[in-house]
């Protein structure tokens, strides 16, 4: 009988606490105890060798060199590794795509240092792309970035991973892809950035993921961010060995050393840092 009763009052006990109201997330160290947090989705699950295969960038005037090589020469390693990639430059039209500001006044030493990236595909294309990433650069200050923004809505829902690097974060928002989600950008721009459209905008984070949206700090955080994605999705010694090629160091998602450079007020955490991701640790 007294075993009864106490398997009646355990029954009870926890029929109660399932029917009780949701705790709102609290935080990881190092904040403190109780702090409130935003509580990102976990990145998806996929088998990068089958289901990540295609490849896309978008080129825009003035794209950041290093937002679009710190992204495409990890992953071309890791295409030349057995896993088969296929990579898709996308811009406006199939012209070469410039660096070049459109503004003089940001050339004020009349310089003709700017390179081009000749586009694979258009706009208009209709692709079958697995991921998605939206690079930055003085070009999303740019007055007229509707095609882009127009792109980017199109393509998003299609995509099993959106990602961005640098202010390309706030062409997402500025399309409106970001409302709700959990994301970063170039500390050195972060009010510009944060002005071009909503988001949960977190800092300090050398990267943040919010379910398939993936967003990194600015320029060569592309390269961190890539190497999470690939050892989240091709497996850490993958992601170790191209590093270790390419000698750099990834950083974890809270490395963020220019947020305190620039000066940034830290934002509302998140809850974890980077659910579903790993990252490869050379030291």
């Amino acid at each position: 009988m007294i075993l009864k009763l106490a398997l009646l009052c355990l029954v009870a006990t926890l029929t109660t606490l399932s029917q009780a109201t949701p705790v709102k997330p609290t935080c990881q160290r190092p904040f403190p105890p109780n702090t409130t947090c935003f509580n990102a989705a976990p990145a998806p699950k996929y088998n990068g060798t089958t289901q990540l295969n295609n490849i896309g960038v978008v080129l825009f005037r003035a794209f950041e060199l290093i937002d679009v090589y710190g992204v495409i020469d990890p992953l071309q390693q890791l295409a030349h590794t057995n896993n088969r990639l296929n990579l898709f430059l996308i811009a406006e039209t199939l012209d070469p795509v410039t660096t070049e500001t459109v503004s003089k006044v940001m050339n004020p030493a009349n310089s003709s240092f700017w390179p081009t990236l000749t586009p694979t595909h258009t706009f208009a294309d209709d692709l079958d792309l697995d991921i998605l990433f939206v690079p930055g650069g003085l070009g999303t200050m740019n007055p007229n970035v509707t095609a882009v923004t127009d792109y980017l809505k199109k393509t998003y829902p299609k995509v099993k991973i959106f990602a961005t690097v640098c202010t390309g974060a706030g062409l997402a928002a500025k399309a409106g892809l970001l409302d709700g989600k959990v994301a970063t950008t170039n500390k050195s721009a972060w009010k510009r950035t944060q002005a071009m459209g909503k988001a949960n905008w977190i800092s300090p984070a050398r990267y943040v993921v919010d379910g398939k949206v993936w967003s990194s700090s600015g320029v060569t955080a592309a390269l961190d961010l890539t190497f999470a994605l690939i050892s989240t999705y091709w497996g850490v010694d993958a992601a170790a060995d191209i590093a270790k090629g390419l000698e750099h160091i990834p950083a974890k998602p809270l490395d963020d050393p220019f947020a305190r450079f620039f000066n940034i007020t830290p934002t509302a955490p998140l809850c974890h840092f980077a659910k579903g991701v790993s990252w490869p640790e050379l030291l």
